[in-house]
């Protein structure tokens, strides 16, 4: 005889993982199937994210920075360092530790919570039945009255660069490195390229950055996008634009690239090269033929907005859905289904959802860029402030980007918030707060900010946006 569960989600991502404890939580009979193993063979849930993601990218991230601020940024605080050395396979080694708390900490919850850990892969039938394939090959059927589907992404692969993780690494393997490239490619100047290229440039790596586009993060407000190409140009990273690789050559343990841009066919040689170009959906043997659910022809699953598939009681989240491949956007849809499953009218507000670069500076926004607005014919005012008109900033010598924030012209309602700087996740999750409840500029500027906050050049730059900034000069309105 099957199991038979309220729930079963295939996908122990932060999608899945967050949909299966919410669902315990209310009471539901759960199971979660995921197949992911580590280095050492055993079962780790957290999908892309706690594993080869946000998470450890980010442990890396910021020993890049320590290593780079101490070698670089000490001494304007009078603090004198001999030399600075960096030992990569412990900063590396520290970064599985983290990912092994955190993947351990998922199994945790689980057994907290009474959810059904299942290892395998999962595949969804007709019927709302889903079939099981253990490590060991064996099958078993399990039955559900709920399917989520949350079995996430993974790198986009381009001809001209295959990836053998040893020369030519996608962003997996390149939070692998043993040692420090003496140069760097990476294609792909979006959020995973411009974070990794970070780390490895900070550690002494020469990283040229091949993008296709024309532009430098088109989805960014322009002038946050601008005062980043400067910034990270200065930092040592050489973006080339326009630039499309069209072949590669692994020679022992060197790869030479082949591009073209603007001047014609260019060629470049790395001891590295990043392939960052982006993720796809795994979709690959999730859906038998005959389940009912509907894919278009890049392998996304058709959803509406309430994550409901084609088929009555199986749902899809995250990654493998419509949308931004985003670690909270994917929890956030986990919990929507579940609470909709219990009877619910639970919805999800697609229009802030903050994007963040965990580069240094820091980039981050929420809402809409001031020229989409204005593309959509939406008079705007808008309010900027400098980081190096604050005290906070100035205290910790890291001065570098501004808040901005977008407000309608007519009623005054913060439409966007830009910042590129200190703290931006942080400054911008207090701007999606205040969107989600309708808030104006004219409110941010009345509210009582903490003193010295970095957060205060959000405070500013809401008063700026009506003229009133305190501790800039206005901007004359024409």
């Amino acid at each position: 005889m099957s199991q038979k569960f309220d729930v079963v989600v295939i996908g122990a991502g932060p999608g899945g993982y967050v949909a299966a404890i919410k669902a315990a939580q209310l009471g539901l009979k759960t199971a979660c199937i995921e197949k992911y193993q580590d280095k050492e063979g055993k079962l780790a849930l957290g999908g892309t994210c706690l594993n080869v993601g946000c998470i450890p990218s980010k442990a890396l991230l910021d020993s890049s920075w320590k290593f780079y601020e101490a070698k670089n940024g000490f001494a304007v605080h009078g603090i004198s360092t001999s030399e600075v050395k960096m030992d990569v396979a412990a900063m590396v080694g520290r970064k599985s530790q983290i990912v092994k708390g955190l993947t351990g900490g998922v199994a945790s919850l689980f057994k907290a919570n009474g959810v059904t850990s299942l290892q395998g892969h999962g595949k969804l039938l007709a019927g709302k039945k889903v079939e099981l394939t253990k490590p060991d090959g064996t099958t078993e059927v399990i039955e559900a009255d709920n399917i989520i589907l949350a079995s996430g992404s993974r790198p986009i692969d381009i001809p001209p660069a295959p990836v053998d993780q040893n020369v030519i690494v996608d962003s997996t393997g390149a939070l692998e490195f043993q040692a420090v490239p003496e140069r760097l490619g990476v294609i792909g100047a979006g959020v995973i390229g411009l974070e990794l290229g970070s780390v490895w440039s900070r550690l002494g790596s020469k990283v040229t950055v091949l993008e296709a586009l024309e532009k430098f993060l088109p989805a960014a407000d322009e002038a946050v996008a601008k005062e980043a190409q400067k910034t990270f140009t200065k930092q040592g990273l050489d973006i080339k634009l326009g630039a499309r690789v069209t072949g590669s050559k692994v020679n022992g343990n060197e790869v030479v690239v082949n591009y073209t841009d603007k001047d014609g066919e260019q060629n470049i040689t790395f001891d590295r090269l990043i392939v960052a170009v982006g993720r796809r959906p795994v979709t690959t043997d999730l859906l038998a033929a005959d389940s009912g659910v509907d894919i278009d022809e890049r392998g996304f699953i058709f959803v509406n907005d309430q994550c409901e598939t084609s088929v009555p009681g199986v749902y899809a989240i995250g990654d493998v859905v419509r949308g931004l491949m985003l670690a909270h956007k994917a929890s956030e849809e986990g919990i929507m289904v579940v609470e909709r499953i219990k009877g619910h009218k639970t919805q999800m507000n697609y229009d802030l959802i903050p994007s963040v670069i965990y580069t240094h500076p820091e980039i981050a926004w929420v809402g809409k860029t001031e020229q989409t607005l204005k593309a959509e014919g939406v008079e705007v005012n808008v309010g900027s402030f400098p980081f190096a008109a604050s005290g906070r900033a100035m205290a910790a010598n890291d001065t570098g980007g501004f808040v901005k924030v977008i407000a309608d012209a007519k009623t005054d309602r913060v439409l966007g918030v830009h910042v590129i700087g200190p703290g931006a996740a942080e400054l911008v999750q207090q701007g999606a707060i205040g969107m989600e409840f309708g808030t104006s500029a004219e409110d941010i500027g009345m509210m009582v900010f903490s003193h010295p906050t970095l957060s205060e050049a959000l405070h500013e730059a809401a008063l700026a946006v009506n003229g009133g900034a305190i501790h800039i000069q206005n901007k004359k309105k024409r």
